[in-house]
């Protein structure tokens, strides 16, 4: 008579805990990496960090000579100095100051224009090619006449970042005016409304997500338009620092430049561009939002 061979408590223990070892490494590890991602400092700050590490090593390691490449310490040191000596405020003031006129006559221009050229027929026909074709004209063209008109003036710059954020934005309201339901727009007129209480009621809040989008895009446009303007015909701005940097030869500045270029606009987008489009869309609901992963 054969008898099976019970496990002893001591054997079962052992293999139960083999089992368990790498289990609960893995779950460890899970957890961890799951605390970090509903951290907000870790998203914003954790993709950045192999970004400075390769560049503080490549820094250390010599790959490149000092006069062309410098890495955080570097740029950091300058960043203390300019900060001291009060030339990086003045600069960022005089950029910040330029972006808000550009941004603010963009939107006078573009938002009524945008409307009247998807709901007007008229207006449609007419200015549909014209938009179209400056759309395709980039900003960066515009510079040399600009400085034949205005010189290296506020106006010059401000006319690049108004003709960047325009376009953009007119062809998002076309965009969200267009994808509003019409069965909306005729339930609102069986019951009553008129043509300016269907416009206030329906095709505007209909149309803010894809406006909203159109903002977010037409500000970033704008923010490159704004840098590239200040080398060109800006005598101050953090473009115009960079610029200047390199003529004297001061790398560090210019790498100091793009990393406060960076910096602000991430934070613009991040603070205010990205949830002010969440909001308008999740209020309106005419955009199902995406749920994040994990």
């Amino acid at each position: 008579m054969t008898s099976t061979a019970v496990p002893t408590d001591g054997r079962r223990t052992a293999r139960g805990s083999g089992r368990r070892g790498p289990g609960a490494g893995r779950g460890l590890a899970w957890w961890v990496w799951h605390r970090c991602l509903r951290s907000g400092t870790f998203r914003t700050l954790g993709p950045f960090v192999p970004v400075v590490a390769l560049w503080w090593l490549l820094d250390a390691l010599e790959v490149f000579p000092e006069s062309f490449f410098v890495g955080p310490p570097t740029v950091v040191d300058k960043m203390g100095e300019l900060l001291e000596k009060g030339i990086l405020p003045g600069y960022l003031s005089d950029s910040l100051t330029r972006l808000c006129y550009g941004v603010g006559f963009g939107l006078l221009i573009g938002l009524p224009l945008g409307f009247a050229v998807a709901m007007i027929r008229v207006v449609r026909r007419a200015f549909w090619p014209i938009l179209l074709f400056f759309q395709a004209v980039a900003d960066i063209a515009w510079l040399p006449i600009v400085i034949v008109w205005f010189g290296f003036s506020l106006t010059a710059v401000t006319f690049v970042l108004v003709y960047t954020i325009v376009f953009p934005l007119m062809l998002s309201v076309v965009a969200g005016v267009e994808q509003v339901p019409r069965e909306l727009v005729r339930a609102a007129r069986s019951l009553g409304a008129g043509r300016w209480r269907v416009f206030l009621e329906v095709i505007v809040p209909g149309a803010l997500p894809s406006v909203a989008g159109g903002v977010r895009t037409g500000l970033g446009y704008g923010w490159r338009a704004l840098v590239a303007a200040e080398i060109i015909v800006g005598t101050s701005g953090v473009g115009f620092m960079m610029f200047d940097a390199r003529r004297v030869g001061d790398i560090s500045q210019v790498f100091l430049g793009m990393v406060v270029l960076g910096t602000l606009w991430y934070a613009l987008d991040a603070l205010i561009l990205a949830p002010f489009e969440r909001a308008t869309v999740e209020r309106w609901g005419m955009v199902r939002t995406l749920e994040a992963d994990g």
